[in-house]
């Protein structure tokens, strides 16, 4: 049995009415919120923490977070789904969209690719087509209330349309690329795009996800 058989035959999420809709293929809806990351936990020192810019901008740029907060600031409500076979719904990010942040960059018309570098030595990639939607933030809260250390504070991005581990935390740079490349899990089997409705995982079949493997985790 091929991996898209043995995902037709998962147990369907226990969702109500519209809300079957909105949970991918293959993923449990819950009210928990796990905690997924590797390596340790950063703690910053909020007087030294910055965020750069670098590649095919105009020139380097570096922001402090009051920085970011002076910027226009955006609450979004989105649904979160994560490649390890969670979903949650209507979750309430603040924070700066990422096209609002653009604005302070001169970005070279050949940037196509955004490497997301993030602590410690994490890194994906995110077309920055993808970036520009509305909905894309750099992410300070969490339901109203500043993000705990584990899930990413003092500044996390969140790109609610592809799974989360594009969402990195603790980010500390943005890379602006022509060519996409693979990043941390995109180089371990990890896919190069990862929309969750087209179940776009892993780059081959050989991988697997276990059906609960988010259970396995901690939580907030």
């Amino acid at each position: 049995m091929n991996k898209a058989d043995r995902i037709k035959k998962m147990r369907v999420p226990e969702a109500n009415g519209s809300l079957k809709d909105r949970v991918p293929p293959g993923q449990v809806a819950t009210e928990r919120f796990p905690i997924l990351h590797e390596g340790d936990v950063p703690v910053y020192d909020m007087k030294k923490w910055s965020l750069s810019v670098e590649g095919l901008v105009g020139k380097s740029v570096e922001f402090t977070f009051e920085d970011i907060m002076k910027m226009p600031q955006t609450t979004v409500v989105r649904d979160i789904h994560c490649v390890t076979r969670w979903s949650r719904f209507d979750n309430a990010f603040e924070g700066v969209k990422f096209k609002d942040f653009l604005k302070h960059i001169e970005v070279d018309p050949k940037a196509k690719y955004v490497m997301v570098h993030a602590d410690y030595d994490y890194t994906t990639n995110v077309p920055l087509d993808d970036l520009l939607r509305d909905d894309v933030l750099l992410a300070h809260s969490f339901d109203g209330k500043p993000l705990t250390d584990k899930h990413g504070f003092p500044l996390r991005l969140i790109v609610p349309h592809l799974y989360f581990w594009k969402s990195a935390k603790w980010v500390r740079k943005f890379e602006f690329l022509a060519e996409d490349q693979p990043g941390f899990w995109e180089q371990n089997g990890f896919h190069m795009y990862g929309d969750p409705f087209k179940e776009e995982r892993f780059s081959s079949d050989e991988f697997e996800m276990p059906e609960d493997e988010w259970k396995k985790k901690e939580y907030d």
